[in-house]
């Protein structure tokens, strides 16, 4: 295996992790009442988010184009994980505690 596909799925699995990290934090924050400030849990999901660009860069540049289905679906589950935690964080931002975040 060579350092190209070594450093290919090691950012992978990163990327899938930061995901379901910051679905995590989300889930988590469903179980905690609202802070009057951003708390560590707020934290832990922006560094996750902020910390997916360079993977996913790293991701895209070291991808084998030969096999891009292999690319495509470790790609389409970690923005699935980011889609259902982006739309839990609107509803418990809008329906779960509206009265706190407004």
């Amino acid at each position: 295996m060579s350092g190209r596909q070594v450093t290919n799925r090691i950012s992978g699995g990163v990327i899938v992790v930061l995901s379901l990290l910051a679905l995590l934090t989300v889930s988590i924050g469903y179980t905690q009442p609202p802070l009057p400030d951003e708390g560590t849990l707020a934290h832990i999901f922006q560094l996750s988010i902020a910390a997916l660009v360079p993977m996913i860069i790293l991701f895209l540049a070291t991808a084998d184009w030969k096999q891009p289905w292999q690319s495509a679906r470790l790609l389409a589950f970690a923005a699935a994980v980011l889609v259902v935690a982006f739309g839990a964080l609107y509803y418990m931002e809008h329906y779960f505690y509206p009265q706190h975040y407004r």
